[in-house]
């Protein structure tokens, strides 16, 4: 056996021998691109100090990631299947690592924006690339067991990312959580040269590119949208976006349906256990990753927790990540995707209305069993749903399939911090200005409404002027903890309510087991048969 993996895998007599070697490089690649969104967040409050970071300006440091990563996955997936998925895994950990590098050496808001977005761009390629070699790479027998480790990858991501980053900020600036991405990205850049085999589709034929350019257009601009409108007012800008979102959707529905070879032929979600598991997927990552975002922020502002002690405290829900992918790696072929997905859905959806029961006076177990379920959920239910979706493609069109299924997890995942995060927002800064609203100045007031962490600012500097002194302090403090639990209890209710009728949608359109079979659709003719095989 060569030394460098230079045999391709469509030239292969038989399986990969060294498959479950190259999982490690493809799944350490997906770790540090999960790992890029959420060690900001503890991160966040040392970058907000140092650049002197509006609210807004924080929430464009985080989603300058986010827009480019959702909305290119989609084409670069296509890209990768046409020239090569490892070239494409690649150049993307170097763009990644580029950014990373760019990211900790400047100093200025917009420019760490520009670095986020750099590695956002590499995050769209990594992503897709490391899915469509996983399926390239192993045979379907082993498949669903990779697909559940590289699931679980996505857990350990959630959990690791701030315990990194809260390790080196006990002894570094913000800087040092760009700069640990690059040796790990480097790592397997040679991981992928040694023990990754090349990939590439055949017989795919030419690119898609104007459904592709409508696909940036439509989900970038929702993606937008959606973080812009409820945070920060739905003006002209936002408006707009939206306006378009709908408009390149309608655009690249009509576009795919006529093409010959559609970037993603739309008729494939008349596919029942296509459809339901990408809206499965949408909405798990809709409510978990919402609920992981302001609790984090509860760990941190109300229960005093430094990045450390935060990271720290999100590990068991990577030990549940861990538990319930090998539950259902057990138990999904016994009972099938639909009831692994489902019960999967059932239980996040407990886990996030548990939050709602949380006060002032919680205590860091009251966020304990929530994170256990929602880690848990994420085992159980995403792995199987990632199978299916990728189980519909083609061997050419592997990289458009994990476009796919990742388009749907980062769309939920923004969908959720964006629309619980502006709605936790809206209630904190409610019942913040009922409490205290008439006791403080105007500038002060705007201040602490912005924010959990505003709120606080403004109560330390009341604590330092001699008109002011630590009992009034003490009285501000006790309104934002008091106002910021409010605030997740109601956000919680909403986004448990929202996960719910999600879980009951899935049930609907989730087939039973007999339908559900392992198939590859190859065209719009097979697509059409196998719904209506669904149908029957």
């Amino acid at each position: 056996m060569p030394f460098l993996a230079n045999t391709p895998v469509e030239k292969m007599p038989g399986p990969y021998a060294r498959r479950w070697s190259a999982l490690l490089v493809l799944c350490l690649s997906l770790l540090i691109v999960v790992m890029a969104n959420t060690s900001l967040i503890v991160a966040a409050p040392a970058m907000t100090t140092d650049l002197g970071l509006s609210s807004s300006d924080l929430q464009w440091v985080i989603d300058g990631y986010t827009v480019p990563y959702a909305a290119l996955m989609l084409v670069l997936g296509s890209i990768g299947d046409k020239y090569s998925r490892r070239g494409a895994l690649l150049v993307g950990l170097l763009i990644f690592a580029g950014g990373s590098v760019m990211g900790s050496l400047v100093d200025g808001t917009e420019l760490v924006i520009a670095a986020r977005a750099i590695m956002g761009i590499g995050a769209a390629v990594v992503m897709p690339a490391t899915l469509s070699l996983l399926v390239a790479i192993f045979p379907e027998r082993e498949r669903a067991k990779a697909i559940t480790a590289w699931t679980a990858t996505s857990g350990l991501a959630i959990a690791v990312g701030p315990l990194v980053a809260g390790w080196l900020l006990e002894d570094n600036a913000w800087g040092s959580t760009f700069l640990i991405n690059v040796p790990v990205a480097l790592v397997a850049v040679v991981g992928a040269l040694f023990l990754v085999p090349p990939s590439k589709a055949h017989g795919m034929g030419r690119i898609d590119y104007v459904g592709g350019l409508l696909s940036i257009i439509s989900v970038g601009s929702l993606v937008y949208a959606t973080i812009e409108g409820p945070h920060f007012g739905w003006g002209a800008g936002p408006v707009t976006a939206a306006v378009v979102a709908g408009a390149g959707l309608l655009a690249f529905v009509a576009w795919e349906l006529r093409h010959p070879h559609p970037m993603l032929d739309v008729r494939r979600f008349r596919i029942r256990p296509f459809s339901g598991s990408m809206m499965a997927v949408l909405f798990f990552f809709f409510g978990t990753f919402g609920a992981i975002y302001y609790s984090t922020q509860f760990l941190q502002f109300v229960l005093g927790y430094d990045a450390l002690e935060t990271g720290a405290r999100l590990l068991p829900l990577a030990g549940a990540v861990f538990l319930g992918a090998a539950v259902t790696g057990q138990l999904t072929p016994k009972l099938g995707m639909k009831a692994m997905v489902v019960t999967g859905m059932v239980i996040g959806t407990a886990g996030v209305f548990l939050l709602t029961m949380v006060d002032k006076g919680s205590s860091y177990t009251d966020f304990l069993t929530p994170m256990l379920l929602l880690g848990f959920a994420i085992g159980l239910s995403v792995s199987p749903a990632t199978d299916t979706i990728m189980g519909s493609f083609p061997e050419s069109e592997l990289g458009v399939g994990g476009g796919a299924n990742d388009t749907a997890l980062e769309l939920g995942g923004s969908l959720g911090i964006a629309v619980l995060g502006s709605l936790l927002g809206t209630a904190y800064r409610d019942e913040l200005t009922d409490m205290v609203g008439d006791r403080l100045p105007a500038a002060a007031m705007r201040a602490a409404e912005d924010s959990v962490g505003g709120g606080l600012a403004v109560a330390e500097r009341i604590a330092r002027n001699p008109a002011g002194g630590a009992q009034q302090s003490q009285v501000l403090i006790d309104a934002v903890h008091e106002s910021f639990a409010q605030g997740v209890a109601r956000t919680s209710l909403v986004g448990g309510i929202i996960m719910a009728a999600g879980t009951v949608i899935v049930l609907v359109v989730l087939p039973g087991r007999r339908a559900v079979g392992k198939r590859r659709v190859e065209g719009a003719t097979e697509v059409r048969e196998a719904d209506h095989a669904d149908a029957v």
